[in-house]
């Protein structure tokens, strides 16, 4: 206990250990109360320091976190990117330095204006706010890093039940504001007042969420809709191929021609491997089939669109045939993967920044939703679903959610399964049944409780069959998104430091 609070080595090696400890909170371990250890160590970790010595204790921390968290990037870098393994556990390394800041930032503000040591209590929820400020920060920084959320640990624990009032943030709130009353509760021992405030805050917010959990905020619009989603299963090295895009092309086409009847056919993060110009006949046939069969079949398709002045723009896209209408152009795009930032000064080091189809533009914000079998479709592409409020803000115009991915960037780490259950906390915040079609998994379907009710194997070629069930009615938090939480925060950071003002100058 001594080692955490000091400042030095010793401290910030155990502040490092807290943060990994935040990835086995999250799946595909899910070992929930470690988000609570983690969180009470960087709490009790920052008593004792200075401004300057918290920089470092939350860089550390923030270290630990996605040094564990994030190895796909490794992956990517070596196994696609064409990068030697000396060199691709440096960018890694580097990477990871360089997000850690993120921690490093809140912390310095947390111990040099906002912490009293002289009132326990009331710094607790302060912190919470802060930690809930920190994940909100580095999620729209940039284009933001939305990973390895603390919140995401609760989607089978017992805070579950806040994410339709909250969102995801709200159960990252209560973690937090749990792990500091935890920590403070035995300096509050000879103050009974105090000490039983604390004990109800910690009991009703543990309540709360064990209650609403299961509970249902939004109802059925129409009966449930059969879904097919197909899995390709299309190795990396071969989806850019262009001797091999015909033998994609007859793959999905031939695996569709054979489905089971359905509602909707889900193929995954383009599918189809060409500008969907030039496959404009193969969509054409697909449509005919899909109207033969009554059925809407929404696929992944890059789509070059050219504006007045001539300037040629490439965005990856959904489009949708047969029952249905609709085209959707990505807008949160992955860096370096989509598209390449400094790209005058990067393309060509390496192959890396030169990765087929990493030269995307995004898609305008007031695009209109899909529409399948007269239903409104929102619609997320990989790295969308990963971004609580901009999902939110779609989700609340729809019937049922659908994302598409190629997880093939991430071979077999831990990625994909950390993307799933991000998927997933986004049906439970919505209250709406989610598709989710993948080029080599996870498939599956997600209840509006953020249960996987059916999912087929990784890494195998094969059909997904189940049904979802369009829903209607908003859940508080699609209503209210992340105001609530807002403002509460605000406020928490304005009384703070006043009272830390007021007792400097006593």
């Amino acid at each position: 206990m001594r080692w955490i609070t000091r400042p030095g080595w010793p401290g910030h090696l155990l502040a490092m250990a807290a943060g990994a400890l935040t990835p086995l909170a999250l799946a595909p371990f899910g070992i929930w109360p470690l988000a609570l250890l983690s969180l009470a160590m960087l709490y009790l970790g920052l008593q004792d320091l200075t401004g300057r010595q918290a920089l470092a204790r939350g860089w550390w921390y923030g270290f630990g976190v996605f040094g564990t968290g994030t190895s796909w990037i490794y992956v990517s870098i070596h196994d696609y990117g064409g990068a030697s393994p000396l060199l691709a556990g440096f960018l890694m390394v580097l990477f990871n330095a360089c997000v850690a800041w993120f921690f490093a930032l809140p912390t310095w503000l947390w111990v040099r204006f906002l912490r009293r040591s002289d009132a326990p209590l009331a710094d607790a929820p302060v912190f919470a706010a802060l930690w809930v400020g920190q994940e909100a920060y580095r999620g729209w920084f940039l284009t933001g890093f939305p990973w390895l959320y603390s919140g995401y640990s609760q989607l089978d624990g017992p805070l579950a039940g806040l994410a339709p009032v909250g969102g995801m943030w709200l159960i990252s709130f209560a973690l937090a504001l749990t792990a500091a009353l935890l920590c403070v509760i035995p300096r509050l021992l000879a103050r009974k007042a105090e000490l039983a405030g604390a004990i109800v805050l910690l009991l009703a917010l543990w309540a709360i969420g064990v209650t609403l959990t299961g509970h249902a905020w939004t109802v059925p619009k129409g009966p449930a809709l059969k879904v097919a989603a197909v899995q390709g299963n299309i190795a990396q090295e071969m989806k850019w191929d262009p001797e091999q895009v015909n033998a994609q092309l007859h793959l999905y086409s031939d695996v569709t021609a054979h489905l089971q009847p359905s509602d909707l056919i889900v193929w995954p993060e383009t599918a189809v491997p060409v500008l969907k110009e030039y496959a404009e006949d193969y969509l054409a046939g697909v449509d005919r089939f899909a109207k033969s069969r009554n059925a809407a079949l929404i696929t992944g398709v890059p789509i070059r669109q050219v504006s007045e002045s001539g300037e040629k723009q490439f965005f990856n896209g959904i489009t949708v045939v047969g029952d249905g209408n609709g085209t959707y152009l990505k807008q949160k795009l992955v860096p370096f993967g989509e598209y390449v930032p400094l790209a005058d000064m990067l393309r060509g080091v390496i192959t890396f920044f030169d990765l087929p189809m990493s030269d995307f533009a995004r898609g305008p914000s007031d695009q209109p939703l899909l529409e399948a079998k007269g239903y409104k479709i929102a619609p997320f592409i990989c790295y969308e679903v990963v971004y609580p409020e901009f999902a939110a803000g779609v989700a609340a115009h729809s019937d049922l959610l659908l994302t598409i991915s190629n997880d093939t960037w991430f071979g077999t780490s831990i990625g994909p399964l950390q993307h799933l259950q991000m998927a997933q906390m986004r049906a439970l915040e919505a209250g709406r049944w989610m598709i989710r079609a993948t080029n080599n998994g996870v498939t599956g379907l997600i209840d509006p409780f953020g249960k996987i009710t059916t999912r087929i194997p990784q890494f195998q070629e094969g059909v997904l069959y189940g049904e979802v069930v369009p829903m209607q009615q908003l859940t508080p938090y699609l209503h209210y998104r992340s105001w609530p939480l807002i403002i509460v925060s605000l406020v928490l950071f304005g009384w703070a430091a006043l009272r830390r003002r007021q007792a400097a100058l006593a």
